[in-house]
């Protein structure tokens, strides 16, 4: 085994951990680990992320509802329109873009890039979401379930997840408690079963094409993920969730600038 995977291994527990602690994030860290770590081509390590974060919301979901932290429902309701979407987003827009979008004879914009770039600005965009907190006595004023824009945000999510190949937790849990009036424990279980779901349908699409998987990578990479999602939810106990939000915010900060800065200048 190379180094660089043992150490993309080792950093997939980190992937798990976050996962556990919020219920969101890891698919940020995911992408990153596989391309930059693990030597993973961008357009694939897309779709191994949609495999990794949606087993391992599967096993914290199941977690997460034998205490009661799920509402299968809303579960439904955002699931299904994100389902749809993801697959469409992974099945048809994906290997419909051209490997190079546009070329000077100073810069190519190619297909990888663009999914990466896209990708750093979806993590920036995040980290306001976790290093701003929320205040649920305002969220929860609505008297009413706003079935329209959770459809919307679902469609909205499911094609930018399966473009970027994240699970999309980071803007699920927002949606829930803006939305859908639901409590953020709650939120952060539901987000899981959702994530998985969407993800794993995601993957199906990269099956179906024409896309090689490694899968003794995928599985391994998997697995480690499994073990951080359980260690993620004991120290959960152990520590504020709004402080692990805010910190671990500021770092996919950090980490979306790198790779704008990275794929535009360096590359």
């Amino acid at each position: 085994m190379e180094i660089s995977q043992l150490i993309g291994y080792v950093l997939a527990v980190f992937v798990g951990m976050i996962l556990g602690m919020l219920g969101s994030g890891g698919s940020i860290l995911s992408v990153p680990i596989l391309v930059y770590v693990m030597g993973i081509e961008p357009t694939l390590a897309t779709a191994y992320s949609l495999f990794i974060i949606g087993t391992t919301s599967l096993v914290g979901g199941i977690h997460k509802a034998k205490e009661k932290l799920v509402d299968f429902n809303k579960v439904f309701l955002f699931g299904v329109p994100a389902v749809i979407s993801v697959f469409v987003s992974r099945k048809i827009i994906i290997p419909n873009i051209p490997d190079i979008l546009f070329s000077t004879d100073d810069f190519t914009l190619s297909k990888s890039i663009l999914i990466m770039v896209v990708f750093a600005i979806v993590m920036i965009l995040a980290s306001g979401s976790m290093i701003k907190p929320f205040k649920e006595k305002v969220i929860f004023e609505n008297e009413k379930l706003n079935y329209y824009k959770l459809t919307f945000m679902g469609i909205f999510i499911g094609l930018l997840s399966g473009f970027v190949g994240a699970g999309g937790g980071f803007l699920i849990v927002p949606t829930l408690l803006l939305f859908a009036k639901t409590p953020i424990k709650m939120a952060v279980g539901t987000s899981l079963f959702i994530v998985s779901s969407q993800s794993l349908i995601g993957f199906t699409g990269d099956v179906m094409g024409n896309q090689i998987i490694d899968w003794e990578l995928l599985l391994f990479f998997t697995a480690a993920s499994i073990v951080g999602i359980f260690m993620g939810n004991f120290i959960s106990k152990k520590i504020k969730e709004e402080k692990l939000k805010i910190g671990f915010g500021w770092f996919v900060l950090a980490m979306g600038i790198f790779i704008i800065t990275r794929e535009l200048f360096w590359s």
